[in-house]
């Protein structure tokens, strides 16, 4: 079975992470990532409500981490994101399309 994770940034910038041959975390463990960097790159709900569902957390992480390239061309830090797409989700297949502001499975 396939396991991927695509996350696109704009039209030029596409990252594919085959997920196959990583070490999977736990859900727990994937949003507690997912949490620490939508702290640290000072994200912004998406909802006035201020709920953040964690699809929502994905992709504004995504976004943020867009206006960083040293973030998504970290190949260590790209596989921690695919990975704990995964765990939060726990999907094997995701799209992360941020000019859309959706993800699919």
């Amino acid at each position: 079975m396939r396991s991927e994770v695509i996350v696109i940034l704009d039209g030029d910038h596409e990252y594919r992470v085959d997920t196959q041959a990583l070490t999977p975390v736990s859900s727990d463990e994937g949003r507690r990532w997912l949490d620490q960097q939508f702290v640290s790159l000072d994200c912004e709900p998406l909802r006035a409500t201020g709920k953040v569902l964690l699809a929502d957390k994905l992709v504004v992480v995504a976004r943020e981490a867009r206006n960083r390239p040293e973030l998504f061309d970290n190949e260590d830090w790209r596989n921690t994101y695919a990975v704990a797409a995964q765990a939060v989700l726990s999907k094997p297949l995701i799209r992360v399309d941020v000019p859309a502001m959706s993800i699919s499975y």
